[in-house]
């Protein structure tokens, strides 16, 4: 991928993180994931503004989201250096090819975000059960890697096309992954001190799902033909104004 790609690619990187995040899967979990990770009640996190209160709110956030940065990152640099091995087995432009393969992928878990398909393979649950959380702020990382490691009906399909993204584009694999699981961790960090919000996202987290997986297809198709450095070098040029300048 040229660096125009590389650059938009990031920052959808960066979206798919929110979108997992706004996802009907776990949004709506949200605040019992606060509650069982603080050992706080939701009533109690929802009515209490004291600092203490707060403070344990976002080392406890902190560290959870180090236990899902772990699994996450671990797959990211992993098929990164599966692509990397990928390409050195084959011959003439298999950049290209596993481009394409990655369009296609995208393209089919865009249809499957937007529940116009249904694959049993990923609208099965294997979260890791805790009955009892651990002690202390290791027993929080813990739960964050149960979570990650939860292939969820929606997480999982936007995570595997970061992954597959990262397969076809070993260089910038790691960061493609470093930018989703930001993208996931920033309002997840946001919303533990704004409980109140989430009742109107989760209201429409279904819309959000659609219009991401529309744009995941989208972003399969561009990939797919070849014209995602069209599109980067046109978005490019409207950053630097040089399009409004040529309009003159």
């Amino acid at each position: 991928m040229t660096a125009s790609v590389s650059e938009l690619t990031v920052w959808l990187a960066f979206a798919a993180g929110v979108l997992s995040f706004l996802s009907p899967c776990t949004l709506p979990l949200f605040p019992a994931y606060l509650s069982y990770i603080t050992g706080v009640s939701v009533k109690e996190l929802k009515d209490s503004s004291s600092l203490a209160v707060r403070k344990t709110l976002l080392l406890h956030s902190l560290f959870f989201l180090l236990g899902v940065s772990l699994i996450f990152m671990g797959l990211g640099i992993g098929v990164s250096l599966l692509g990397q091995w990928i390409q050195g087995l084959l011959t003439g432009n298999s950049g290209l090819l596993l481009q394409r393969l990655a369009g296609i992928f995208i393209i089919l878990m865009g249809f499957l975000i937007t529940g116009w398909i249904k694959i049993p393979l990923f609208m099965n649950e294997k979260r890791l059960q805790i009955a009892k959380k651990p002690a202390g702020y290791l027993g929080t990382v813990f739960v964050g890697i149960g979570f990650a490691a939860g292939w969820t009906p929606c997480i999982g399909p936007i995570f595997a096309s970061i992954l597959v993204v990262a397969g076809s584009d070993p260089t910038q694999g790691a960061l493609y992954t470093f930018m989703y699981v930001i993208g996931f961790s920033v309002p997840f960090l946001v919303l533990s001190f704004f409980l109140g919000s989430t009742k109107w996202l989760v209201k429409y987290s279904g819309r959000l799902m659609k219009i991401g997986g529309s744009v995941m297809i989208s972003m399969g198709a561009l990939l797919f033909s070849g014209k995602m450095a069209s599109l980067s070098n046109y978005l490019l040029q409207l950053l630097d104004g040089t399009w409004f300048s040529n309009l003159g």
